[in-house]
Parts: structure tokens; C-alpha cells; sequence
């Protein structure tokens, strides 16, 4: 029998046993005799005991329509809870001062509390023991197509040096020529996938089909080898500690042309008929379509969303201004991050070293961009 009969069965017992006790109490008025208190204390419970049956009913029903999932009995390995809390050994540090913030010069909260990451703002020892006793494995995403494989090899040598050091991490390389992939020595507990793809005839054809491909391989393959995804640019080295810092369900990069403007001045999809498009009323940041990541789930549900809306707007016959990273911020905008990277994590020295970048990250590479683009 199920739940909906069993609900029905203490319905019709429940009105059974209030109809015997009106008659009851109806009888005693009729007849002249005095009403009994017993008649009222009997009637009292039955009327309590009715409402707790027909209000379990109603959000039982309730539950049955929303399609209440039920107990969760497994999670495979992409959705572990970053937040889980972990016991930590004893540890010596510099007391948090409440009264002396980390740092007075930018933003550190978001309106929606997420952290902004800066140098300054955190204590990587804590957080590297909160994350190696969560056994934590990162994957990291490059695709490597055309030409722009002749960047692979510097990019692997400073993610060594640089790149969540003495944590588990899987390099991706997607790339269309496997065979130039080149060989870096890789730490203990770090390894490297190629993954075979193919190219397209224009760049931004490569740079939007990045988000299909990582959404098809979170689904079939990152879930079940990776915690977390860290998607990166290629033509890009890094140039200082990025580690465990940056990990949670959902990050993005402050754009470095962008950190200081007003929201008028974003780069925006600002065409309506684009899927990308944000009114200019809209905008808390401008991030860098160049780093971005989270628990593979989230990455998953970023890249499967960002993918089919360049879909419907290429069978509209429109393309976003900036392609895949038009795309992120439409989705950033309104999935908001539990993280935000400050413009350390990615930076074009071009720009200089302004003084509130205590550090340079993860920098572009000087190149000529018609000499690699569409080769």
C-alpha cells in the first residue's frame, strides 16, 4: 500500500472517531441531560489528534509533489562538502586580531559573504593541514590546442613550483597534438592526462568549446578522480604560491583590466538577444574568463550551462562579445561564488605592479597573438 492509502486509512479513522463524539455530545443535548466535562475532554483530543494526522497528510502530499529526493545514501568524490570540519594538531600562529583587519587598502567580503582573496587574508598552514587531512586531490584544466602548445611546457615547470605544492594534483591537457606534449617531471602524488581533442579553424571557436569539453569530462571522468577543478589558461606561467587558498565550490577571478571600474564600464554581453546578456543596472565584478574552478560538480553545472547557452545563441545567429568569458560572468552574476580571486591570481605585468599586489601569481606570458592565433 502506498503512503497516499496509509494517509487516506488515518484520515477516514481520524473523521470516524470525531463523528462519534459529536453524536455523543448532540445526544446529551437533546436529552435534558447535564453535559458531561468528559464529553469535552474526549472531544478535545480527538480535535488535536485530527489536525497533527491532517497536517502530516498535507506535507507528506506536499513532499510527494516538490519530488522529495528522500535520504542521500552516497556521494562520489566531486561532491564532498568543503566545508566539512576537520580535527586539526596543536599549531603555532599569530593570533587573529578582531580590531586589526587583515588588510584596510581592499575589499575582503563580498555583499554575499564570500571571501576575496588576497595576500594577507588567510594562513596557508591552517589551510593546507585542513586540506591534506581531507585527502584532497585537485585537478587542473589547460587546453593546449594548435600552437598554443608550445606554451605547455612552462606552464607545467611553474605549476610544479607553484601550483598547490604538496597537494594531489592531476594535470588535464587537452590538446589536438598529444604528441608534442612535452615531459615535466612531476612530484610525488602529481600526474598527467592527455586528453585528445580536436580544433577548430578560429580561436574563439577553441576558447568556447572549452566549456563543453570540461563539462562532458566532469561528468564522465572528474567526479570520480578529482575533488576539485582549477580551469587555467595555457599562455600563462605561474610566478608565485597558488594553493589550497583558492579552493571552494564555486570561484572566480577578478579580471585585472576591470578590479578598479564602475559596472557601466564591464565589458558585458550588452545585446538582449544574446544569452550572455547583462543590463547595465547589473554587475558586481568583472571576472577573468582565464581561472576559474570549484568542487567538479559546480565546474559542471558552470561549463554544462555556459555551453548550451552558446548553443541557443549560435542558432540565433549571434555570438557574445567575448565569447566563453561573456558567458561566465552571466553565470557568476547570478550563481554567486563562494570565492572571488583578487587580480594576484591572474595579472598582465604590462599593467606594472600596482602597490596593493603584494604578489604576482599567475601572469600572462609576453607572445605575439597573430603568430599563435588561428595556426
Amino acid at each position: 500500500m502506498g503512503s497516499g492509502d496509509c494517509n487516506s486509512g488515518l484520515h477516514k479513522s481520524v473523521l470516524r472517531c470525531m463523528d462519534c463524539g459529536i453524536r455523543a455530545y448532540a445526544e446529551a443535548e437533546g436529552s435534558g441531560r447535564p453535559k458531561c466535562n468528559s464529553l469535552h475532554l474526549g472531544i478535545l483530543p480527538l480535535t488535536v489528534l485530527a489536525l497533527v494526522f491532517f497536517g502530516y497528510g498535507f506535507l507528506s502530499h506536499r513532499s510527494q509533489i516538490l519530488g522529495d529526493p528522500g535520504p542521500v545514501t552516497s556521494m562520489t568524490v566531486g561532491e564532498l562538502d568543503d566545508r566539512e570540519v576537520v580535527t586539526l594538531s596543536r599549531m603555532a600562529y599569530a593570533q587573529p586580531q578582531v580590531l586589526t583587519p587583515s588588510r584596510k587598502d581592499v575589499l575582503v567580503l563580498t555583499p554575499w559573504l564570500a571571501p576575496i582573496i588576497w595576500e594577507g587574508t588567510f594562513n596557508i598552514d591552517i589551510l593546507n593541514e585542513q586540506f591534506r587531512l581531507r585527502n584532497t586531490t585537485i585537478g587542473l584544466t589547460v587546453f593546449a590546442i594548435k600552437k598554443y602548445v608550445v606554451f605547455l611546457k612552462l606552464f607545467l615547470e611553474t605549476a610544479e613550483q607553484h601550483f598547490m605544492v604538496g597537494h594531489k594534483v592531476t594535470y588535464y591537457v587537452f590538446t589536438d597534438r598529444p604528441a608534442d606534449v612535452p615531459l615535466v617531471p612531476l612530484g610525488t602524488g602529481r600526474k598527467l592526462v592527455v586528453l585528445t581533442v580536436r580544433n577548430y579553424t578560429r580561436w574563439q571557436d577553441v576558447s568556447m568549446h572549452r566549456m563543453e569539453m570540461i563539462s562532458h569530462f566532469s561528468e564522465r571522468r572528474f567526479l570520480h578522480e578529482v575533488d576539485y577543478l582549477v580551469c587555467a589558461d595555457v599562455d600563462m606561467k605561474f610566478s608565485d604560491h597558488v594553493g589550497v587558498e583558492i579552493l571552494s565550490a564555486l570561484f572566480g577571478t577578478l579580471h585585472p583590466g576591470f578590479y578598479s571600474s564602475s559596472r557601466e564600464a564591464f565589458t558585458y554581453e550588452r545585446r538582449p538577444q544574446s544569452q550572455a546578456y547583462i543590463p547595465r543596472d547589473e554587475g558586481d565584478f568583472y571576472y577573468a574568463g582565464g581561472f576559474f574552478g570549484g568542487s567538479v560538480l559546480e565546474v559542471h553545472h558552470l561549463t554544462k550551462a555556459c555551453h548550451e547557452a552558446m548553443v541557443q545563441d549560435k542558432a540565433n545567429g549571434i555570438e557574445a562579445v567575448w565569447h566563453d568569458e561573456s558567458h561566465l560572468n552571466k553565470y557568476l552574476l547570478y550563481h554567486k561564488p563562494t570565492k572571488v580571486l583578487s587580480p594576484e591570481y591572474v595579472w598582465d605585468q604590462k599593467m606594472g605592479w600596482p602597490s596593493i599586489m603584494k604578489k604576482l601569481r599567475y601572469v600572462a606570458v609576453p607572445k605575439n597573438h597573430q603568430a599563435i592565433r588561428n595556426r
